[in-house]
């Protein structure tokens, strides 16, 4: 799986998937995220419209992220996930903690 980063104003980065996010790949997911963090961008939204599968793995990257994230101040926000991914969060109840968005626009006004 691929992630790409993109600066979204001064404390925002968007961080885009393109595959399946599971145990091969999770660890990458925490990796771009700290990056992120680290560089002064605590406002986290992770675009999964191009994520085609999610397993448990994924589940506990995602929040793991907004951990890291609330705890440096920020947030992290999810949006466009596929079919797939919304039925983990709804049968995991994590759609109550992280609600998908429509947008990157809608996650944070950008």
């Amino acid at each position: 799986m691929q992630f790409k980063t993109e600066d979204a104003g001064d404390d925002i980065a968007i961080v885009r998937g393109d595959g399946r996010l599971n145990m091969v790949s999770a660890p990458e997911l925490r990796e771009t995220v700290k990056r992120s963090i680290d560089s002064g961008r605590s406002r986290i939204v992770v675009d999964m419209s191009r994520v085609q599968f999610m397993d448990s793995s994924g589940l506990g990257a995602l929040i793991a992220c907004l951990k890291s994230a609330r705890q440096a101040g920020g947030d992290l926000k999810i949006v466009s996930p596929s079919a797939q991914v919304q039925m983990v969060l709804a049968l995991s109840n994590v759609d109550q903690v992280l609600p998908p968005h429509e947008s990157v626009a809608e996650a944070y006004g950008v």
